[in-house]
C-alpha cells in the first residue's frame, strides 16, 4: 500500500473512534431525564436521617433525574423544625445518589447527603453527620418565571438542580 493512502487510511479511523467516542459521551449526558412526580414518589423517601434525627420530607418539593438506564439523582427538602438552629440554619434536604456524579464540576462518591443553598451563591454538601464535605458556586438563572422551592431540569450538559433560581449542574461520570 502507498504510504499516502496508509496514512488517509490510519487518519480516517482515528477520525472514527474520536468522533464516536465523543459521541458517546454526549449520548450519557443526553440520556438525562426528569421523573414524573408519579414515578418520582416510588423512589424518594418518606423522611431522611441527618445529624441523629429522622425528618420527614416534603415531597411536593422533592426530584428525581435518571441519568442513563438504572442511574437516579434524588433530591428532597425536609421539614428541619426539629433541628437545632445550628443545624437547620444549613441542612435544608437531602441528595442520594447511587452512582459517582459530578456536581458543580467537583466529584460526589455514591451516597446519601443533607444540602444547603446559601444566599452567597454557593451549594453546600454534608456528609450524614452534617460534616460540610463539599461546596460548589451556584449559577443564577433569570429565564425561569415561576421557580419553584426545589426542582430539576435537563440541559445540555447534565441536569440543573435548583432551588427558586439558583441551581448547580449535576452530570452523570
Amino acid at each position: 500500500m502507498k504510504p499516502g493512502i496508509l496514512r488517509f487510511v490510519l487518519f480516517a479511523a482515528f477520525c472514527v473512534f474520536v468522533f464516536g467516542m465523543n459521541e458517546s459521551v454526549n449520548a450519557q449526558k443526553a440520556d438525562a431525564e426528569i421523573l414524573a412526580d408519579a414515578a418520582a414518589v416510588k423512589i424518594v423517601p418518606a423522611s431522611f436521617y441527618f445529624a441523629g434525627q429522622s425528618a420527614p420530607t416534603q415531597m411536593r418539593n422533592t426530584a428525581v433525574a435518571r441519568m442513563g438506564k438504572d442511574r437516579h439523582f434524588i433530591a428532597g427538602l425536609v421539614d428541619t423544625s426539629g433541628y437545632s438552629a445550628e443545624i437547620s440554619g444549613k441542612y435544608e434536604g437531602f441528595v442520594i445518589t447511587d452512582s459517582p456524579i459530578t456536581i458543580g464540576g467537583r466529584d460526589l462518591a455514591t451516597g446519601a447527603y443533607g444540602f444547603g443553598f446559601s444566599t452567597d451563591n454557593k451549594l453546600h454538601i454534608f456528609d450524614l453527620s452534617s460534616k460540610e464535605i463539599l461546596v460548589v458556586e451556584t449559577l443564577n438563572d433569570k429565564e425561569i418565571k415561576r421557580p419553584r422551592p426545589l426542582m430539576m431540569s435537563v440541559s445540555a450538559d447534565g441536569v440543573r438542580f435548583y432551588k427558586g433560581k439558583n441551581y448547580a449542574l449535576v452530570a452523570a461520570k
